[in-house]
């Protein structure tokens, strides 16, 4: 049976399923191939209401947390994804939608009247990005020698249906996976499975919901980042998914209300590119194609898309390019060093031209000066246009449909056979963008049929388990509205692993050390089994009383997964929602895990699991309190999705649905401001506390992020000190909102048609902008409380290769696979006679003949004009001698304090001072991270630390010479300690 509940989920919004878009501001020409005549400038306005979004509610073999006497009275089997109609967001959607466009084009009115040219009337006539052509090939590194050379041989033995079926998807819900590719059976390569997400398999049955990337990001932990990829790999190859959509490193976070923050591991591009570059690895070491995403500069989710708000294009991200590489590009730059097998583009513009069709960002920078291998995909339907991205780098669309959701008119498809028949797209590109594919899928070890059995007909493998049913039996192709044929979707298997190699109990450890404890007076935590602390002295004959509070301590009403894509903020707050979060096999709830922690005979627990709290009028339930743990939470996510009035980006950093007025009246009530009460923050990022941080009763604040399905176990954990909290801060915990400066502001309305948003803040994000502006936050990036204590002693910096300004040349790649460049007969590419053709799937084929007419295409600016190779290139990530270590950086670690625990030892550096480049000085941030080691110890214990910085640790991004460059006069300054701002250790190099 199909259902349409995942149509909301990459297309656009909850208020808007149809989208167009007009001529795209390339730095080439809008243009599908040579003899495309069609229109693309209309404007749709936002229409169908509310939209609607059916995601199931839970799978076979879910089981309920209904502790807290919220049920489900339905049965696994009878629950099925209904069809949730989102009046109430819908409206206040669309309202706001309205607002935005009456704001905007009552401005331009003004403006205009009042002579003012600047804002555009239309699209962009041109890009500001540079023109980069051609797009480099790929095979050019011995890493991927053998991949390209087995790819090479079946590539040329295709036909050029087969390599249009590889590259273009076959549509929304047009296969099992959110992403499906046709295959090119005459040599034996498969369909590709593409899934998301970050945090585990989207739309999967019996899989682990993971911490979410910012939690994972908190326990800076090299090992426990590697051990969450390996294991979310894990889960994603006996899925039978081959292409797993992440880990994402965009956004960064350059503005703390970013909707999808919370996908990634934190706004510092080292701690960001260690913690992908870990990911990577454990995804890739299981084989599946792991996806470095959203390149780049997706930092807001107001106006990501085209008609997502209104407006006929999407936003753009300006840039300058020192900026785009030493903050946004690092993180890419260490996954492709890691060897990712993909790249996703992300929706939005970069200096007014579409990431997915920015010659500059895919051929120049990425494929040329970072080396990638593998091949660019496009978010879904972010590409906008047909010959002119493919020109541009782009080498798979997804998921096939063109500029609207489910119509099957295709950008690529039969449009791209077109192009290569009539010679608008060279075969030397097609063959290229067909050969990475085929390269990544060599190089993962995908053609080895033991753990990548080949799907039906030949074999057991392919996905088994469907995207868009709960249903055992259902359609293949759901999309299309003549597939009536019903087969086994759903095999239902179980990939969560048991006992030791459990990935609930791998979840559970990330979630513990991804908790941050901020505050922690009297020594309030850790608490005891019996209540009273293991510290206190006094009388303990009389029952301790605790109270549990807030809505942020339950189970929502219809369990974890009642909402689409967890598309509402209700109970406790454990995954944010859109594409990147997934159905949960289970959740354990605080409310759970805390009744199972204390002793009945000892402790009387009581809950009030709302945030409407009856204690205004009636006190003597707080006063007769011991002890108050209070839960509040901030939620966000993706645009598409609006819950209690907040469009993706949150609307500020305080926490939700009146949770600070509900921290104040517990603080102050607790029997009677004399207990303690310990406030648990979950959220997708930093919250501003000064509502009630320094309250005299609020004694202990943890900050536990977004912990997954052993939520409630991890805290337990922390409160009760069965492990020592040693998780830290990979985001700055400001006063106020402004703190993070202009940079960290959303663009809630239009400034154009075409929103422009400046980067002007340059390297001046999170603490980089706190430290150069000298504002002192609530906790600084880095900050974690321990129940034990750390000294460091013993600084030293062994230099071990001498500073000089530039990496050595760059060394000479290998010579590309080469094809022949003749154009295939076109009798080749016409549609089979005997086959049913489904309606709305995407096909390679060519109706007739008379379809291939010849012309003269309008090849972009600068497509005759070859770039040279970037002197910072040469090898996967950047030149290879960037990551020569040129000094070591040891200190000695001691556990001062009574118990066993971890700590985390973090190296920034300062540059020299007076650093010029042709007479200008090149400014530098205060400090900047570099390195970091978490290491466990015994009470007592000491351990040498060992750091490297390595040649482009100490380089900065030279605009002029297009280098990374080492200043050589003058000194770095190298800083050790436990956060950005607490750092007793330095010296010089």
């Amino acid at each position: 049976m199909r259902s349409e509940d995942a149509n909301s989920s990459r297309q656009g919004l909850l208020s808007n399923d149809d989208e167009a878009s007009t001529r795209a501001p390339f730095d080439e020409p809008f243009s599908l191939s040579s003899d495309d005549d069609e229109e693309l400038d209309e404007l749709d306005p936002l229409n169908n209401g509310t939209g609607e979004v059916d995601r199931s509610q839970l799978r076979r073999g879910f089981q309920d947390d209904h502790s807290d006497g919220y049920t489900d009275d339905k049965t696994p089997q009878q629950r099925r994804r209904t069809t949730l109609r989102a009046i109430g967001r819908g409206l206040s959607s669309l309202k706001r939608c309205a607002l935005i466009v009456a704001f905007f084009f009552g401005g331009l009115v003004v403006i205009i009247a009042g002579g003012g040219g600047w804002v555009y009337k239309t699209a962009p006539k041109d890009g500001l990005s540079s023109p980069w052509y051609p797009s480099p090939a790929g095979g050019s590194l011995s890493s991927w020698e053998e991949s390209y050379r087995k790819a090479e041989k079946m590539v040329k033995a295709m036909t050029l249906v087969e390599k249009v079926n590889i590259t273009t998807g076959t549509g929304w819900e047009m296969g099992l996976c959110v992403g499906n590719t046709g295959p090119a059976n005459s040599v034996g390569f498969p369909g590709l499975c593409l899934q998301d997400g970050p945090l585990g398999i989207r739309f999967a049955d019996n899989i682990t919901a993971f911490p979410a990337g910012v939690t994972t990001g908190a326990t800076w932990n090299k090992d426990l980042m590697y051990r969450r990829g390996r294991a979310h790999g894990l889960e994603a190859r006996l899925k039978g998914v081959n292409v797993l959509l992440g880990p994402s490193m965009g956004p960064l976070g350059r503005m703390p209300a970013g909707g999808r923050n919370w996908e990634g591991f934190g706004p510092d591009p080292v701690l960001q590119g260690v913690a992908a570059a870990a990911t990577i690895n454990g995804i890739q070491d299981e084989g599946v194609i792991a996806t470095a995403k959203h390149y780049i500069l997706n930092e807001q989710e107001h106006f990501r898309q085209s008609f997502e708000w209104g407006l006929p294009n999407a936003m753009s991200s300006n840039i300058d390019d020192r900026t785009l590489h030493e903050l946004y590009l690092w993180p890419f730059a260490d996954s492709v060093r890691a060897g990712v097998g993909s790249v996703m583009c992300s929706y939005q513009m970069v200096n007014n031209s579409y990431a997915c069709g920015n010659s500059k960002l895919l051929n120049g920078i990425l494929k040329d000066e970072l080396g990638f291998q593998g091949f660019m995909q496009s978010d879904w339907l972010a590409q906008r246009s047909g010959v002119a991205s493919a020109l541009a780098g782009l080498d798979m669309t997804m998921p096939g449909d063109g500029l609207r959701w489910m119509d099957g008119n295709s950008l690529w498809g039969t449009q791209l056979t077109k192009a290569a028949l009539n010679s608008s797209l060279p075969m030397d590109r097609l063959n290229d963008m067909v050969t990475r594919v085929v390269a990544a899928w060599y190089q993962l070890g995908q053609d080895d049929p033991t753990p990548w059995p080949k799907p039906p007909p030949d074999g057991e493998g392919g996905p088994n388990f469907s995207s868009w049913t709960n249903e055992e039996i259902g359609l293949m192709y759901p999309g299309s509205p003549d597939d009536h044929d019903e087969v086994v979707v759903n095999k239902y298997i179980d990939v969560q692993r048991e006992g030791k190699d459990s990935h609930g109990a791998l979840a559970r450890q990330i979630a513990v050390e991804g908790t941050v404890l901020v505050k922690n007076e009297d020594y309030t935590l850790p608490l005891g089994g019996d209540g009273w602390s293991p510290d206190f002295k006094g009388d303990k004959a009389s029952t301790y009383k605790i109270a549990v509070i807030g809505e942020d301590a339950r189970a929502g009403r219809g369990g974890p997964n009642a909402c689409a894509d967890r598309g509402c903020n209700q109970g406790t707050l454990a995954q944010a929602w859109g594409s990147g979060s997934v159905e949960f096999p289970y959740l354990v709830t605080p409310l759970t895990a805390l009744k199972s922690a204390f002793n009945p005979d000892t402790v009387h627990l009581t809950d009030y699991t709302t945030n409407d709290l009856p204690f205004e009028k009636d006190s003597s339930t707080l006063q007769d309190q011991d002890l108050c743990l209070v839960f509040t939470n901030s939620d966000a996510g993706e645009g598409y999705i609006a819950s209690d009035g907040i469009r993706g980006d949150r609307n500020d950093l305080y926490t939700q649905k009146g949770g600070d007025e509900m921290v104040q009246n517990v603080a102050k009530g607790c029997h009677g401001m004399n207990a303690s009460t310990i406030v648990i923050v979950h959220a997708v990022g930093p919250v501003v506390l000064e509502r009630w941080i320094e309250m005299e009763g609020v004694k202990a604040v943890i900050l536990a992020n977004l912990p997954g399905e052993e939520s409630g176990n991890a805290l337990v954990d922390i409160l009760l000190g069965n492990q020592n909290p040693s998780g830290k801060l990979p985001y700055t915990v400001g006063k106020t909102l402004s703190d993070y400066g202009p940079g960290g502001q959303i663009l809630y309305y239009p400034n154009g048609i075409v929103p422009q948003q400046d980067f002007t803040e340059g390297l001046y994000i999170d603490y980089r902008h706190f430290d150069k502006h000298a504002i002192t936050p609530r906790y600084e990036f880095g900050f974690g409380l321990s129940y034990t204590t750390f000294t460091l002693t013993d600084l030293a910096i062994t230099p071990t290769k001498p500073k000089s300004p530039l990496p050595s040349p760059r060394p000479s790649g290998l010579t590309p696979p080469t094809y022949s460049t003749d154009v295939p007969p076109v009798s080749g590419a016409l549609f089979p006679a005997g086959v049913r053709k489904l309606s709305k799937f995407v096909y390679p084929y060519i109706n007739a003949a008379k379809d291939i007419q010849k012309g003269k295409y309008p090849y972009p600016t600068g497509y005759d004009t070859p770039q040279p190779p970037s002197p910072a290139g040469g090898g996967e990530g950047g030149n290879p001698s960037l990551w020569d270590v040129h000094a070591e950086v040891s200190v000695i670690l001691t556990n001062t304090g009574e118990r066993s625990g971890q700590e985390v030892v973090q190296l920034y550096l300062s540059f020299p001072g007076n650093v010029t480049e042709e007479g200008a000085p090149i400014d530098f941030p205060v400090k900047v991270l570099r390195n970091f080691e978490k290491i466990m110890l015994e009470a007592g214990e000491s351990q040498v630390v060992t750091m490297n910085l390595t040649r482009k640790d100490l380089s900065y991004w030279s605009v002029i010479q297009q280098n990374w460059i080492m200043p050589v006069d003058g000194h770095f300054k190298i800083l050790v300690g436990n956060s950005s701002r607490n750092l007793p250790l330095e010296g010089l190099l």
